[in-house]
C-alpha cells in the first residue's frame, strides 16, 4: 500500500526518509523485446540471447531506459500525492545506470523526498529514486522532479 501524502507539510515532514522498497518486478525477455520494439533499440546485448550468452554480461540485459521507464510504476506502489490540482513530470537530474539488469532480475525501488521548492504555480518536489537489481550496485540512481500544481 502506498504512503499517502495529503499536504505539502506531510511531504516536508518526510524529507530524507526512504520509502520502500517496492514489490519485486521480474525483468523478462518479453518485456525487454517489447521495449526494443517500442524504441527501435535492438542492440544484441538486449535482444539476442544466443550472442549475449558469449558477451560481457553472459546473458541479455535490460535497456537502461527500460529501467528508467519503470520508475512511475514503482512510484505508484510507494507513494501517492493526494493534494494539488495536478502532478506532472518536471524533469530529472543526475540519471545514472551503475549496474546492468540481467534478464530474470528482480527489481525493487525506494524513493526519498529530498527537497521542496515552492513557487506561484505550486511546488517542485525532488525525489531520489534508487532501483536495485540485487547486485552490489544499484541499477538506477536518479533525482526526479515532480511539479505539484496548486
Amino acid at each position: 500500500m502506498p504512503r499517502v501524502f495529503a499536504s505539502l507539510d506531510e511531504v516536508r515532514a518526510a524529507l530524507g526518509e526512504p520509502i520502500g522498497p517496492s514489490e519485486p518486478l521480474v525483468i523478462t525477455q518479453e518485456r525487454i523485446d517489447a521495449f526494443a520494439d517500442a524504441t527501435g533499440d535492438h542492440q544484441w546485448i538486449h535482444v539476442d540471447p544466443v550472442r549475449a550468452a558469449t558477451g560481457p554480461f553472459g546473458t541479455t540485459i535490460a535497456h537502461g531506459y527500460l529501467t528508467l521507464s519503470l520508475v512511475p510504476q514503482f512510484g505508484e506502489q510507494l507513494y501517492t500525492i493526494d493534494f494539488g490540482s495536478a502532478r506532472v513530470n518536471y524533469g530529472a537530474n543526475k540519471i545514472r545506470f551503475p549496474a546492468p539488469v540481467p534478464v530474470g532480475s528482480e527489481l525493487r525501488s525506494t524513493v526519498t523526498f529530498t527537497d521542496i521548492a515552492e513557487n506561484a504555480a505550486g511546488a517542485v518536489l525532488t525525489l531520489r529514486v534508487v532501483v536495485d537489481a540485487g547486485g552490489a550496485k544499484p541499477a538506477l540512481v536518479m533525482e526526479m522532479l515532480m511539479m505539484v500544481a496548486n
